[in-house]
């Protein structure tokens, strides 16, 4: 946030810091306030594939990002805006995190979520942190707090894990079958996806629909540690159901397989229309 205060980022290139005074100075006089607060704002037109927006939205955004504002409370997707120094009662705004620390933490927050990591699954989309990354694991490594791990299945990508987690007992495979988005962090990072599951996922909303082989927006199926199906389903609001507009199962599924799809396709009905 400290960064992006000093030099902010070009997805807000539109925005003025006059803007972000002025709407601080609006907040700071009229309370917390959410984009139903805006309603003078005439709607951007669509200028890419996922829709317009409010200008004031952005002007949020970025004054969130630099640090200024924080979300206050939450109404499903509505989110309400105050001043951060109000919201946390703040004297003065805490120091920024150091690089050093930073560091560390995307490290940490990697190896708690992945168990077994590599720079390149790390530093997913974060290429320039991967030098100092790399001199962590390092110094990780010379006192023993990091393992280095070869896969035989890819001899050229280094791994590590901590010793607790190379020592510990395997959970036994779920057996809940999981309805994954194509941007889940199972299946974001695509080369680690295809490593550990020999699975690799194909993202096929931007080919036209003749070219498409699993479907416009295909779901992939995780059951027990293996990713057995890709689903691409349909909404129909009106009706409150799930259209199956494709289904390709990756081995002949039996009767349980089938079962626990459809089980699967149940409960993620009643979240789709919740």
């Amino acid at each position: 946030m400290a960064r992006l205060r000093e030099t902010p980022s070009r997805w807000f290139g539109t925005v003025a810091p006059r803007d972000v005074k002025a709407l601080l100075r609006r907040i700071r006089a009229e309370g917390p306030l959410s984009m139903r607060d805006f309603d003078s704002d005439v709607r951007v037109d669509k200028a890419h594939l996922w829709g317009s927006r409010k200008p004031s939205k952005r002007i949020l955004e970025m004054a969130f990002f630099q640090g200024h504002l924080t979300v206050s409370a939450r109404e499903g997707m509505l989110k309400t805006y105050d001043l951060s120094a109000r919201h946390f009662g703040w004297l003065s705004r805490p120091r920024p995190a150091s690089e050093n620390q930073v560091t560390a933490y995307v490290l940490d927050r990697a190896l708690r979520a992945q168990g077994m990591v590599s720079l390149q699954s790390i530093c997913h989309l974060d290429a320039p942190r991967k030098k100092a990354i790399g001199a962590l694991i390092a110094a990780r490594v010379r006192s023993k707090k990091l393992m280095p791990v070869h896969l035989a299945n890819a001899p050229g990508v280094q791994h590590w894990a901590t010793p607790a987690a190379m020592a510990a007992s395997p959970h036994p495979a779920s057996e809940l079958v999981h309805i994954l988005s194509p941007f889940d962090p199972l299946t974001i990072q695509r080369p680690r996806l295809k490593l550990f599951f020999d699975y690799q996922h194909l993202f096929e909303a931007y080919l036209p629909s003749e070219k498409r082989k699993m479907g416009y927006f295909a779901l992939p199926v995780l059951m027990g540690e293996e990713i057995a199906a890709v689903i691409d389903l349909k909404a129909d609001r009106t009706a409150r159901s799930l259209l199956v507009q494709n289904l390709h199962w990756h081995r002949a599924p039996d009767a349980n397989a089938k079962a626990a799809l459809d089980e699967a396709l149940d409960r993620f009905a009643v979240f789709q229309f919740a």
